[in-house]
This record gives C-alpha cells, sequence and structure tokens, in this order.
C-alpha cells in the first residue's frame, strides 16, 4: 500500500496535526516505507507459536501501581491543554 495525498489528508486530519506543504512528500514516503515493512512482517509463519508466546521467562514484569497526587503535574498538563476546565480536558464531540 502506498500512502497518497488523500490518505495523508485523512490522516492529517484525524490526528488533528498540520503538515505542512513541503514535508508532505517527505511523510507520504516515510509512511509508505514502514507498511512496506509491516507487510513483510506478514509472511512470517506464525502457526507454530501459540498466541500468549512470550521471549520473558516468567511474563512481562509489573511495577507497582502507585497513585501521583503532586498538584503542579496537573496544572503543568492543564496549562498546555488547548482547552480544559476543572482539572478535565474538553474535547469536541464526536459521537451525536
Amino acid at each position: 500500500m502506498t500512502i497518497d495525498n488523500r490518505v495523508l489528508e485523512k490522516l492529517e486530519k484525524l490526528s488533528m496535526l498540520k503538515i505542512e506543504d513541503e514535508k508532505k512528500e517527505e511523510l507520504a514516503g516515510q509512511l509508505s516505507e514502514i507498511l512496506a515493512y509491516v507487510e513483510n512482517l506478514s509472511e512470517l509463519d506464525t502457526d507454530s507459536l501459540n498466541a500468549t508466546f512470550s521471549t520473558l521467562s516468567g511474563g512481562t514484569p509489573l511495577r507497582v501501581d502507585e497513585p501521583n497526587r503532586n498538584q503542579k503535574i496537573s496544572q503543568h498538563i492543564f496549562a498546555h491543554a488547548p482547552n480544559a476546565e476543572n482539572d478535565f480536558f474538553i474535547v469536541p464531540k464526536i459521537i451525536e
């Protein structure tokens, strides 16, 4: 699959990013290379692998999940948000 201008415009809209016109051709090429690499992965024979296969013995290590109540962190995050109110992000309605 190759990335053309139509697909790139749709990705730009979905990601809510503005891609400069002079960068679009380069980005389309890079995304096409990534997709070609992913398509190569489909050639691998994975039929003999278990769905829960892992290279780590003993499973994935977990970290302790401890809440952080530092108000400065959340204030810093909300200060850079395009629209926030009462410690919540305000986003456009996407479902009618």
